[in-house]
């Protein structure tokens, strides 16, 4: 495996209650706390708490097996958020370690202290608020 780049366009934010609108594409995908302002239709995030990976991204979100926990990071009248960002076939997996091991998201427990790929540079654009827009890990 040699040194790579990756351009990901992350595309957010959905609120919880709205999952359903979270695009069912492969790729990696970004778990926030945020709150909800209905008279500005705004949300406004707090942290970044879990970074996963999946081919169908939407499918994922709507059944996963740590929702339980993301929901135990939020504050009184907060509600979780995702943004989503398409990365195709294997890449994912190695996109999704470079932000783990640069963000380490509370929630993560693999790829937080070490990365198994050769040089990675993301570079990222679109929605990212608490996620670097340019960075590059290497093997630990």
């Amino acid at each position: 495996m040699a040194a790579a780049t990756f351009n990901v366009n992350i595309n957010g934010y959905y609120r919880d209650s709205k999952k359903n609108g979270i695009p069912n594409l492969e790729g990696v995908y970004f778990v926030y706390t945020s709150t909800y302002n209905p008279q500005q239709n705004t949300v406004t995030l707090h942290n970044l708490i879990y970074i996963g990976e999946s081919d169908h991204v939407n499918l994922r979100i709507q059944n996963h097996e740590k929702y339980d926990i993301w929901k135990m990071y939020l504050q009184p009248g907060q509600e979780l958020c995702y943004s989503v960002g398409q990365v195709v076939n294997d890449d994912r997996f190695r996109v999704e370690a470079a932000y783990i091991f640069r963000h380490k998201p509370p929630v993560n427990t693999e790829y937080v202290n070490a990365f198994p790929f050769d040089q990675t540079t993301v570079n990222s654009l679109g929605e990212t608020t608490f996620i670097d827009r340019l960075f590059t890990v290497f093997r630990t």
